[in-house]
């Protein structure tokens, strides 16, 4: 496969020199995160779509010089797949996508990593032009000691809490119930089967074992509509909990109002599952990306509604009957749990 030089045409709107610092973030991740190093082999699969997909790619050739690169465009399914038969344990697959690759019913990154290869997933990157694809860089930068530091003190903190508290700016919503032993997306995978995953990366996680110990307010700024992008309303929008469950929806908007009635058509009710510790500090209040599987790692709290919550298994919910999980961003003011503040001025206290 050929390799292209990249010069400040097709690149669009991202200038040169963010190259150097998409290369930089790209080696950390590589060396520090998925731990690779030749010999072991690589497959770069990649499409040139949108400008930040081209930057990303120019960032992996930097890296990689010795890897395959391989236009998903340019090329039958067939040859993609036959490019992935040879790699053997701990070779890597990078997948740069404008949108997300379709190869029939080969569910890429699930078959992957049944062959224990290390996978770089890059999703719905067309989602993100201009200023957007300058955060997406951004976000990518990894810090391990504030990752893995802070991600496993906040996990330590989670799995001892008895009760939590969000304070969305004259809003609490309370958790009074210990938690499930939250999960991390920061970068560490020595405990984990599976290297790798989609990125940015950057989040804990967790929900109330008792679902219903879950009530009072929260004011959401950001939720993730029915084209799964992010949405923004003008004023926040403050969701009442009763036991678990939405029952109203303060200064709504059309879209959100439709998120909330196609929950209760295919569900009846609309739980609020996850608790999401994002630590992503490229992502804030005020930087948001369009793509909400990209913000999701937006520094603060992020929840979930719907009864779909794959992680943690609840004996009242069967999982062919759960359908939504939907995103939604609280306006973060302070997070306790127990009676420690582990959230404050924009930054988790460790």
């Amino acid at each position: 496969m050929s390799h292209a030089e990249f010069s400040p045409s097709n690149l669009g709107a991202i200038p040169m020199d963010t190259i150097a610092a998409a290369s930089k973030n790209v080696g950390d991740i590589l060396a520090l995160a998925i731990e690779y190093a030749p010999p072991h082999a690589a497959v770069v699969v990649f499409d040139s779509r949108c400008d930040l997909a081209v930057a990303l790619t120019a960032a992996y050739r930097n890296c990689l010089p010795a890897a395959s690169f391989i236009d998903f465009d340019a090329v039958t399914p067939e040859a993609v797949l036959a490019a992935f038969s040879p790699l053997a344990a701990s070779d890597l697959v990078v997948l740069i996508q404008s949108t997300s690759f379709r190869l029939e019913a080969f569910r890429i990154r699930v078959e992957l990593f049944k062959r224990s290869l290390k996978v770089i997933e890059h999703l719905h990157l067309s989602r993100m032009p201009g200023a957007q694809a300058l955060d997406y860089i951004a976000s990518l930068a990894y810090d391990p000691a504030y990752y893995r530091g802070v991600g496993y003190a906040l996990k330590e903190r989670i799995d001892r809490a008895q009760s939590g508290m969000v304070d969305s700016g004259g809003e609490r919503l309370v958790f009074a119930s210990p938690f499930e032993s939250a999960k991390l997306n920061v970068g560490d995978y020595k405990e984990m089967r599976n290297v790798g995953g989609q990125f940015p990366i950057g989040e804990v996680f967790t929900e109330a074992l008792d679902l219903e110990a879950v009530n009072g307010r929260v004011r959401i700024f950001v939720f993730g509509d029915t084209a799964f992008m992010c949405n923004q309303p003008e004023k926040p929008i403050t969701l009442v909990i009763n036991k678990g469950r939405v029952t109203d929806a303060i200064d709504s908007t059309p879209e959100f109002d439709k998120v909330l009635e196609n929950i209760r058509a295919d569900e009846g009710e609309v739980w609020m599952r996850e608790l999401g510790f994002g630590m992503n500090r490229a992502f804030t209040r005020e930087r948001i990306v369009n793509d909400i599987g990209t913000y999701e790692r937006m520094c603060g709290i992020h929840l979930s509604l719907g009864a779909k919550h794959g992680i943690y298994n609840k004996p009242n919910f069967k999982r062919k009957d759960t359908k939504y999980h939907v995103d939604v961003f609280a306006i973060t003011e302070c997070v306790m749990l127990d009676d420690e503040v582990v959230y404050k001025n924009g930054a988790w206290i460790a």
